[in-house]
């Protein structure tokens, strides 16, 4: 599968083409800078497109390929077979849209779009043409959560979930913080808590309780929280925020106990996390497997190209974590 980038950002540059690099199945084509009237929507000046431009020949002196000028013009090339869309979250529907009109499989940088609606017509557009729609929550595919799983047997039946990702403020001028680009802690850190969450849960997770919570000189949301449950009553306290301590916990508590762990979303490749089990007065710290989930995140988006079965789950996996963060925004 040929694989073009839209956007010389940087967790394209650092994150992605060192995991593709050691993926099966694809190849690195180029990648696309925009044109000035695709800029966010308007058009922009051309000292920003020359910086984007000098971006996307980093990209062809370090890993090779080609550059791209215009992101049309690169989605309706013969020359690529799929996608990968890093821009700010507002700007997924367009680009996504395009390329799945065009034929194009889509590996989508989370959250898929800023709305359940945009997400379920990116679905049906891809349902119709058989095409990959894939949300890179790289977190899911880390085998630490299979080891702590194995750990949560020891601590008897689950009375609470509670799990945490936050952040200090980054640059005032980062898209996380900028209403129009489709910012807000709920789209950023507080979808990788619902995620965690749902998978917790199960089919049945709701929103039973949620608040958003701005600060003086945003528009968007800075730090929230919300409480999930399922059927039987099973039940995780969620929190997120980007103006916060550090945090990025999952902590079981169960009748016999309870296990911690502070890396649950974020691991990078190669990085040994640990977590923390209390049963009665005994507390053990063990280590938990390393993994590179990057990688594994774009091995399941080839998978999704060549399995129908696995397209079907992914879309249901799209359309359920759209669902939730609605609910939230609600």
């Amino acid at each position: 599968m040929k694989i073009g980038i839209i956007c010389p950002s940087e967790i394209a540059f650092r994150r992605f083409m060192p995991a593709a690099q050691k993926c099966e199945g694809i190849e690195y084509v180029g990648v696309a800078y925009a044109e000035p009237e695709e800029w966010f929507g308007g058009r922009t000046s051309d000292e920003i497109i020359a910086s984007e431009a000098k971006k996307a020949e980093a990209f062809k002196e370090n890993y090779g390929g080609k550059v791209f000028s215009g992101y049309e013009n690169m989605i309706k090339s013969g020359e690529i077979d799929a996608v990968y869309l890093p821009l700010p979250p507002a700007l997924h529907y367009r680009w996504a849209k395009l390329a799945l009109e065009n034929g194009k499989h889509v590996f989508l940088e989370k959250p898929s779009t800023t709305s359940a609606k945009d997400t379920a017509e990116l679905v049906e557009l891809a349902k119709g043409r058989n095409l990959a729609l894939h949300e890179n929550y790289m977190f899911v595919y880390h085998d630490q959560l299979k080891a702590l799983q194995k750990l949560v047997e020891k601590i008897g039946d689950i009375r609470l979930y509670r799990i945490a990702f936050g952040f200090p403020q980054r640059d005032k001028n980062d898209f996380r913080y900028n209403k129009a680009l489709g910012g807000g802690a709920l789209l950023d850190c507080g979808g990788y808590t619902l995620k965690l969450a749902s998978m917790l849960l199960g089919d049945g997770a709701r929103i039973t309780a949620a608040r958003l919570n701005s600060a003086p000189g945003f528009d968007v949301d800075i730090y929230g929280s919300a409480t999930v449950t399922d059927d039987n009553g099973a039940t995780a306290q969620i929190s997120f925020g980007m103006d916060n301590s550090y945090k990025c916990e999952l902590e079981i508590w169960g009748s016999k106990g309870f296990v911690t762990t502070g890396r649950v979303f974020t691991a990078p490749a190669g990085f040994t996390p640990t977590a923390t089990i209390t049963v009665g007065n005994n507390t053990e710290t063990v280590e938990l497997p390393a993994d590179d989930t990057f990688a594994k995140s774009i091995e399941h988006f080839v998978n999704c190209v060549n399995d129908e079965n696995i397209r079907k789950q992914n879309y249901k996996a799209l359309l359920r974590q759209a669902e939730l963060v609605e609910a939230v925004m609600k």
